[in-house]
């Protein structure tokens, strides 16, 4: 097993509650341990530093606790019942969402990053005071380890806020009570992005490879997870949004580091990741050769929780199948011989939309009478001579049903049933070999156009997911001798599906600025009809005005959250478009 994924016992430590008194921390109620007694004990010191560990994004589904994502926010979904934290996001009120007590993506995040920033200053500011170990041999706390990790972890944190903001404060040192911490203004996004920059390369310095950890370190990021957040930084930098001048060597250094992770990382001397050879499994493994860093969530319990209570259909016995898919999403797979839907060559049958799709479309889609957990789905409306309607058992005009016509296959796996059903794991992937292919193919596409090496990674995604060969060049369904600007399209598109429901649409969307191309445009779902004979008519559909999305220029970056702009009494300037 990798030894950089994030378990679930380490994420859920909470050794210590942080307060914003100078001198102590507690460890249990009534009882205090001054900061001097934690620094001075190597397994105190240890269990300090794993507590920075809480404050990293865990999970998919976070708004509202497990009600929402930002699949649902972009193109890829829609929220059957409407979700408030989602529908804040699809309407452009981003105050209104930062507003929720539980984690969300603006405010929730803004505060948790933070929370952890402060872990790790303070961990890297006495790391020098902490003693050796009793043992040497098998050290309770491996002072270079730990620095490597909370560099790891305090870029990954800066990464998930520039993503989000754009420019933030640099909070890089631990600050005495009577600092005024909401006086410091904001850093650019290229100071910010340097200052991250900075933690990894001090990271890649203290970190292992898997190699160099064993059982006792699992959870812990190693040279891996670092060239990775750095090649996902450097491509953020590169991107649109970042780089208006589009500047080539950005993207350089983003194809270069990305290349840096294929190449592999064991002393270079083996390719440390590859492809794992199943795409419909890569959430629901407890290792895989694919996985840089992952966070194991499971095994998920039969009752309630994001499953139960988000994903499945009720006619399955799901309290809420909020989590839909769009037509617009749907439509993007394409035919098995790698052909989009719209050639009309490709063979594509809108009397039966799903024949002949593209593999990565069945294990992503649960649609109209596909065969699962023992039956077929059944989400069709039907007329008899008399006028009345009935309806199949996972559609249902009630808001806890779908309203798209269409369930996500990747957050309900086939084994997880509520009746004689098991357990599974649904993981939270930080970073996978897969879209390290992708963020090369992006980034040297754009630093010097469709070479033979962007295509290479584009045939090795469509290859694992068993596209048919085909003919060409390249074959995989992809056009021979494309243009910079085809092959961008192609790019992007392959992301989207290969990356579908992964937490990536709705921030390449901003960083790309198309959210005027993607978001403000009709959401659609498909209508189904059960005719007489058993067969059935299907007919893509506008949704209602419930499940339409706005989109602004403003909203490819987030607001700073009001009540920090308000404490900062003019320190914090707000993004343009946001009052």
């Amino acid at each position: 097993m990798k030894n950089y994924k994030i378990f679930t016992a380490i994420l859920l430590l909470t050794l210590f509650s942080v307060s914003c008194k100078k001198d102590y921390l507690e460890r249990t109620p009534g009882v205090a341990i001054s900061e001097d007694d934690i620094f001075a004990d190597p397994a105190l010191a240890a269990r300090f530093a794993d507590n920075a560990y809480n404050y990293v994004i865990t999970k998919y589904v976070r708004f509202n606790d497990h009600r929402g994502c930002t699949a649902q926010a972009s193109d890829e979904a829609v929220s059957g019942n409407s979700e408030g934290s989602v529908t804040s996001l699809n309407r452009g009120l981003y105050h209104d969402h930062s507003n929720g007590p539980s984690l969300n993506d603006i405010y929730g995040v803004w505060k948790l990053m933070y929370a952890g920033i402060s872990v790790e200053n303070k961990m890297l500011a006495r790391i020098g005071e902490v003693p050796p170990s009793p043992n040497a041999s098998v050290p309770i706390f491996d002072a270079k380890r730990v620095e490597g990790e909370m560099r790891f972890l305090r870029a990954l944190s800066y990464f998930e806020l520039t993503k989000r903001f754009g420019g933030v404060p640099i909070i890089d040192k631990v600050y005495a009570v009577t600092d005024d911490l909401n006086s410091i203004p904001r850093s650019s996004f290229a100071q910010v992005t340097d200052f991250i920059l900075k933690d990894i390369e001090v990271a890649l310095t203290k970190l292992g490879t898997d190699a160099d950890y064993g059982a006792s370190n699992y959870g812990r990021p190693t040279l891996g997870a670092a060239l990775a957040l750095k090649a996902r930084v450097l491509l953020y930098a590169a991107s649109p949004l970042n780089n208006p001048n589009n500047d080539k060597t950005k993207w350089q250094a983003a194809a270069t580091a990305a290349a840096e992770v294929m190449k592999g990382v064991d002393g270079l001397a083996k390719q440390a990741y590859s492809l794992q050879d199943n795409y419909g499994e890569l959430l629901n493994l407890p290792n895989s050769p694919e996985y840089i860093m992952m966070r194991i969530k499971g095994p998920t319990p039969l009752a309630g929780e994001m499953m139960q209570d988000f994903s499945m259909s009720p006619g399955s016995g799901g309290a809420q199948g909020q989590m839909n898919p769009t037509q617009n999403h749907v439509d993007m797979y394409e035919m098995a011989n790698g052909k989009a839907i719209t050639d009309p060559t490709s063979g594509y049958d809108p009397k039966n939309p799903y024949l002949n799709r593209e593999p990565r479309f069945y294990n992503n889609i649960i649609y109209n009478d596909l065969a699962w957990q023992g039956r077929k789905i059944e989400m069709w409306t039907s007329t008899d001579a008399s006028g009345k309607v009935s309806y199949g058992k996972d559609y249902s005009t009630t808001i806890t049903y779908t309203a798209t016509r269409y369930y996500c296959k990747k957050y309900w796996p086939e084994v997880y049933r509520t009746v004689g059903g098991s357990t599974t794991l649904l993981n939270y992937l930080y970073f996978r070999y897969g879209e390290i292919l992708l963020n090369y193919a992006e980034a040297q596409n754009e630093a010097t156009g469709p070479d033979a090496s962007v295509y290479a990674q584009l045939v090795a995604l469509r290859k694992r997911a068993k596209i048919a060969p085909g003919t060409g060049t390249y074959g995989y369904g992809l056009k021979d001798n494309m243009t910079q600007d085809e092959m961008r399209i192609a790019i992007r598109h392959e992301r989207a599906i290969e990356l579908a429901f992964e937490d990536h649409r709705w921030y390449d969307i901003m960083r790309w600025k198309i959210g005027a191309q993607t978001i403000a445009v009709p959401m659609k779902g498909m209508d189904v009809v059960k005719n007489t004979n058993g067969s059935f008519t299907y007919t893509p559909i506008v949704l209602g005005p419930t499940f339409q999305k706005s989109w602004t220029e403003a909203q490819n970056l987030y607001p700073i959250p009001r009540a920090e702009i308000y404490k900062s009494k003019g320190a914090l300037i707000q993004n343009p478009g946001w009052e």
